[in-house]
C-alpha cells in the first residue's frame, strides 16, 4: 500500500491510535505529546488536505514506521 493525502482530523484520529496524547493548544499550531516528546500537527488551510511529502515528515518525527501507519486500524 502507499501513503496517501489524510485530513487533519483523520491524522490526529490515526497518532492518537498510535499513543500520542492532546492536540494541545501552542503558538502558532497545536501539538501532540508521547511522554516527553512533542509532535506539531500541521494546519493546512482551506480545508485542503495533508499532503504525502508533509505526512512522510510527520511520521519521521513521531518515529512512526510507513508499516505501522498502514496496518488497518
Amino acid at each position: 500500500m502507499r501513503l496517501t493525502p489524510i485530513s487533519r482530523s483523520d491524522l490526529i484520529r490515526r497518532l492518537k491510535a498510535h499513543g500520542w496524547g492532546g492536540p494541545y493548544a501552542g503558538g502558532r499550531h497545536q501539538y501532540m505529546t508521547k511522554g516527553l516528546a512533542q509532535l506539531t500537527i500541521p494546519n493546512p488551510h482551506g480545508g485542503r488536505e495533508i499532503g504525502v511529502n508533509l505526512l512522510k515528515i510527520v511520521l519521521d518525527e513521531a518515529g512512526i514506521s510507513r508499516e505501522s501507519w498502514l496496518k488497518p486500524q
